[in-house]
C-alpha cells in the first residue's frame, strides 16, 4: 500500500492554523535546567529581535537554533525555476541570523547545488556547513570527503559526520585526522534508525564527539530516554533530523486549530509548535527542517525567536497531540 498523501504546509496555513512571520512577543524565558543540561538559549545578535543560540559544548561557539536540511529539497537541476526558490530560501535563512546547513553525498546533487547557490549569493563564508562521509574504505572516504568540501564549501567545511555510522572504524579516525590538521572544525556521527540508538549512546559516552545527529520529534521521543541525557552529560551537541516526522505531524493536526495557549511561548503556527517542542529540551542544539519553499522556511525560522516551552508546557504539548 502506498503511503497516504500528506497535506502541504500551505494547506494548513491557509486553513488558519498559523500566522507567518508574526512577531514574537518577548525574549527567551529561561526554564529550570538540570546541572547536566545545556545552557539556556541566548539571542544570536544584539539589538532588536534576534534568533536564539546555544553554545557548542566542545568550544562554546554560539550556534543559532534553527538549521536547514537539504535532503530531497536541494537535489535539483540547473534551471532557474528549480534554483531560484532555493536561493530565496537561503536569503531568508541568512537574514534571520540562522547559519547551519546540513547535507550529504547521499542526497544526490544537494551538496553541489548548495555550493553553487552560496557562491552565486556571495555567502560562502556566512554559513556553518555540515556534511557527511557515506562510504566504505579509507581511499573512498577520503575521496568523498574532499569532494564534499569542494562541492559544498568551495574549500571549507565546519562539521563532518559519519553518516549512519557506515564504516565508522575507518571514517571516524580519518575525520579526526582532518580536524587535528585544521581542515575541518568539528566531528560527529549520525543515524536515522531507533534500532541504532544503543550504538549512538555508546559513541556519545566513549568517543568524545563534537556532534551527534539523530531523529527526534513530538511523534518520536525515544531519544529522551537515554540519548539526550547522555549528550548533555558528555558535552555533545545535538542536531535533530526529521523534526516533522517526515511530514506525518502535519497530517495529525490537519483540521485542528492551534491551541490558544501556544501564545505563551510565542508560537503562531504548527511548524513552530513542533520545532519549539524540540528546542524546549535543553540538550538539543539545532533541528534541521528541510524545505524548498521560501514561505515555509520563514515559518520554520520563527521557531527560533521568542520564548521556548518549559517542561510543563512541553508535557501539555505532547498530551495535546496524543489527544
Amino acid at each position: 500500500m502506498s503511503e497516504p498523501i500528506q497535506p502541504s504546509r500551505r494547506e494548513l496555513l491557509a486553513a488558519g492554523l498559523g500566522g507567518l512571520l508574526l512577531p514574537a512577543a518577548a525574549s527567551a524565558q529561561a526554564a529550570e535546567k538540570k546541572a547536566t543540561a545545556a545552557p539556556p538559549a541566548k539571542p544570536a545578535r544584539s539589538g532588536g529581535e534576534s534568533m536564539l543560540t546555544r553554545p557548542i559544548p566542545s568550544t562554546g561557539e554560539a550556534l543559532p537554533v534553527i538549521g536547514l536540511g537539504t535532503w530531497q529539497t536541494f537535489d535539483v537541476g540547473t534551471s532557474k525555476a528549480e534554483r531560484e526558490p532555493l536561493a530565496e530560501v537561503l536569503r531568508r535563512f541568512f537574514a534571520s541570523g540562522a547559519r547551519l546547513i546540513d547535507s550529504s553525498p547521499m542526497y544526490g546533487r544537494a551538496e553541489a547545488v548548495t555550493g553553487d547557490l552560496l557562491e552565486s549569493l556571495g555567502e560562502l563564508k556566512k554559513p556553518f556547513l555540515a556534511s557527511k562521509v557515506w562510504t566504505t574504505g579509507k581511499s573512498e572516504g577520503l575521496t568523498q570527503l574532499k569532494n564534499s568540501v569542494q562541492l559544498m564549501g568551495r574549500g571549507r567545511m565546519d562539521l563532518m559526520q559519519v553518516h549512519n555510522l557506515v564504516d565508522w572504524r575507518t571514517q571516524l579516525p580519518m575525520l579526526r585526522e582532518w580536524k587535528a590538521a585544521g581542515r575541518i572544525r568539528y566531528v560527529g556521527v549520525t543515524h536515522y534508525s531507533r534500532s541504532a540508538f544503543d550504538d549512538l549512546e555508546r559513541f556519545i559516552r566513549e568517543e568524545k564527539l563534537d556532534f551527534v545527529q539523530l531523529p527526534y520529534s513530538l511523534a518520536q521521543r525515544d531519544a529522551e530516554a537515554r540519548l539526550l541525557p547522555a549528550a548533555a552529560e558528555h558535552g555533545v551537541a545535538v542536531l535533530v533530523m526529521q523534526p516533522f516526522a517526515t511530514g506525518s505531524l502535519f497530517q495529525r493536526v490537519r483540521g485542528k486549530a492551534l491551541p490558544e495557549w501556544a501564545a505563551e511561548f510565542d508560537c503562531t503556527s504548527w511548524a513552530q509548535f513542533f520545532l519549539k517542542f524540540i528546542l524546549g529540551h535543553p540538550a538539543v542544539h539545532c533541528p534541521l527542517p528541510a524545505t524548498r519553499k521560501p514561505d515555509h522556511v520563514a515559518d520554520n525560522l520563527r521557531a527560533g525567536f521568542g520564548r521556548l516551552p518549559d517542561e510543563k508546557q512541553r508535557a501539555r504539548m505532547a498530551r495535546f497531540l496524543e489527544g
